[in-house]
Protein backbone atom coordinates (compact mmCIF):
# COMPACT_ATOMS: atom_id res chain seq x y z
CA UNK A 1 0.00 0.00 0.00
CA UNK A 2 2.80 2.42 0.91
CA UNK A 3 4.55 1.67 -2.38
CA UNK A 4 1.38 2.52 -4.34
CA UNK A 5 0.98 5.83 -2.50
CA UNK A 6 4.66 6.72 -3.07
CA UNK A 7 4.35 5.85 -6.75
CA UNK A 8 1.23 7.98 -7.12
CA UNK A 9 2.81 10.93 -5.25
CA UNK A 10 5.98 10.65 -7.37
CA UNK A 11 3.93 10.58 -10.58
CA UNK A 12 1.95 13.66 -9.50
CA UNK A 13 5.14 15.50 -8.54
CA UNK A 14 6.72 14.70 -11.91
CA UNK A 15 3.60 15.86 -13.75
CA UNK A 16 3.51 19.10 -11.72
CA UNK A 17 7.19 19.72 -12.41
CA UNK A 18 6.71 19.16 -16.15
CA UNK A 19 3.76 21.58 -16.25
CA UNK A 20 5.66 24.14 -14.17
CA UNK A 21 8.69 24.02 -16.43
CA UNK A 22 6.47 24.41 -19.48
CA UNK A 23 4.90 27.52 -17.96
CA UNK A 24 8.33 28.93 -17.07
CA UNK A 25 9.51 28.31 -20.62
CA UNK A 26 6.52 30.20 -22.01
CA UNK A 27 7.09 33.11 -19.61
CA UNK A 28 10.77 33.20 -20.55
CA UNK A 29 9.87 33.35 -24.26
CA UNK A 30 7.52 36.28 -23.63
CA UNK A 31 10.22 38.10 -21.65
CA UNK A 32 12.76 37.59 -24.44
CA UNK A 33 10.24 38.88 -27.02
CA UNK A 34 9.60 41.98 -24.89
CA UNK A 35 13.33 42.70 -24.49
CA UNK A 36 13.88 42.28 -28.25
CA UNK A 37 11.04 44.70 -28.98
CA UNK A 38 12.29 47.24 -26.43
CA UNK A 39 15.85 47.16 -27.73
CA UNK A 40 14.86 47.70 -31.37
CA UNK A 41 11.93 50.10 -30.92
CA UNK A 42 12.57 53.82 -31.43
CA UNK A 43 10.90 56.87 -29.93
CA UNK A 44 11.10 60.67 -30.14
CA UNK A 45 11.65 63.15 -27.33
CA UNK A 46 11.96 66.90 -27.31
CA UNK A 47 14.53 68.60 -25.11
CA UNK A 48 13.72 72.09 -23.86
CA UNK A 49 16.18 74.43 -22.15
CA UNK A 50 15.62 77.94 -20.85
CA UNK A 51 17.64 80.46 -18.90
CA UNK A 52 20.29 83.14 -19.21
CA UNK A 53 23.98 82.99 -20.12
CA UNK A 54 23.91 79.40 -21.36
CA UNK A 55 27.36 78.33 -22.51
CA UNK A 56 26.62 74.84 -23.87
CA UNK A 57 23.90 72.25 -24.09
CA UNK A 58 24.87 68.60 -24.45
CA UNK A 59 22.27 65.96 -25.28
CA UNK A 60 21.83 62.33 -26.29
CA UNK A 61 21.29 62.52 -30.03
CA UNK A 62 20.20 58.98 -30.89
CA UNK A 63 23.29 57.38 -32.39
CA UNK A 64 25.61 55.08 -30.51
CA UNK A 65 24.34 52.41 -28.14
CA UNK A 66 22.20 52.43 -25.02
CA UNK A 67 25.31 52.11 -22.87
CA UNK A 68 27.34 54.62 -24.90
CA UNK A 69 24.96 57.08 -26.57
CA UNK A 70 26.32 59.70 -28.94
CA UNK A 71 26.41 63.07 -27.22
CA UNK A 72 26.03 66.20 -29.34
CA UNK A 73 26.72 69.72 -28.17
CA UNK A 74 25.51 73.21 -29.04
CA UNK A 75 27.61 76.19 -27.93
CA UNK A 76 26.07 79.54 -26.95
CA UNK A 77 22.50 78.59 -27.99
CA UNK A 78 19.70 81.11 -28.04
CA UNK A 79 16.93 80.44 -25.56
CA UNK A 80 14.38 79.11 -25.27
CA UNK A 81 16.11 76.18 -26.97
CA UNK A 82 14.28 73.09 -28.30
CA UNK A 83 15.54 69.98 -30.04
CA UNK A 84 13.61 66.86 -31.07
CA UNK A 85 15.65 63.67 -31.41
CA UNK A 86 14.92 60.03 -32.22
CA UNK A 87 16.33 57.60 -29.67
CA UNK A 88 16.43 53.80 -29.69
CA UNK A 89 15.44 51.12 -27.21
CA UNK A 90 16.56 51.58 -23.64
CA UNK A 91 18.75 54.59 -24.48
CA UNK A 92 17.92 57.24 -21.86
CA UNK A 93 16.90 60.70 -23.03
CA UNK A 94 19.26 63.28 -21.51
CA UNK A 95 19.98 66.98 -21.86
CA UNK A 96 22.71 68.72 -19.85
CA UNK A 97 22.90 72.53 -19.99
CA UNK A 98 25.77 74.64 -18.58
CA UNK A 99 25.06 78.24 -17.64
CA UNK A 100 26.92 81.14 -16.05
CA UNK A 101 23.61 81.97 -14.33
CA UNK A 102 22.42 78.60 -12.98
CA UNK A 103 19.59 80.13 -10.93
CA UNK A 104 17.72 80.94 -14.17
CA UNK A 105 18.31 77.54 -15.77
CA UNK A 106 15.52 75.07 -16.64
CA UNK A 107 15.52 71.84 -18.63
CA UNK A 108 12.82 69.39 -19.67
CA UNK A 109 12.47 66.11 -21.49
CA UNK A 110 9.08 65.84 -23.24
CA UNK A 111 7.66 62.57 -24.61
CA UNK A 112 4.33 62.50 -26.46
CA UNK A 113 3.42 65.93 -25.09
CA UNK A 114 4.12 65.01 -21.45
CA UNK A 115 7.08 66.19 -19.38
CA UNK A 116 8.88 63.04 -18.19
CA UNK A 117 11.78 64.88 -16.51
CA UNK A 118 12.26 68.47 -15.42
CA UNK A 119 14.97 70.26 -13.44
CA UNK A 120 15.54 73.87 -12.41
CA UNK A 121 18.38 76.02 -11.12
CA UNK A 122 21.46 74.34 -9.68
CA UNK A 123 19.86 70.90 -10.08
CA UNK A 124 19.48 71.47 -13.83
CA UNK A 125 23.17 72.32 -14.16
CA UNK A 126 24.49 69.70 -11.74
CA UNK A 127 22.61 66.74 -13.19
CA UNK A 128 20.74 68.01 -16.21
CA UNK A 129 17.56 66.21 -17.19
CA UNK A 130 18.06 62.48 -17.55
CA UNK A 131 15.00 60.24 -17.84
CA UNK A 132 14.40 56.52 -18.15
CA UNK A 133 13.53 55.41 -21.68
CA UNK A 134 9.74 55.77 -21.89
CA UNK A 135 9.37 52.51 -23.84
CA UNK A 136 10.95 50.39 -21.10
CA UNK A 137 7.82 50.37 -18.93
Amino acid sequence: MKRTVRTAVSALAAAGLALGLGACSEAAEKAVDQVDKTVTESYEVTYEVGGKSIETIEFHAGDGSAMAPKVESEKKPTTPWKKTVKLHGIMPPAVMPVSLDPASLTCKVVYQGKVIKESKGEQAMAGGCVAVSPIVG
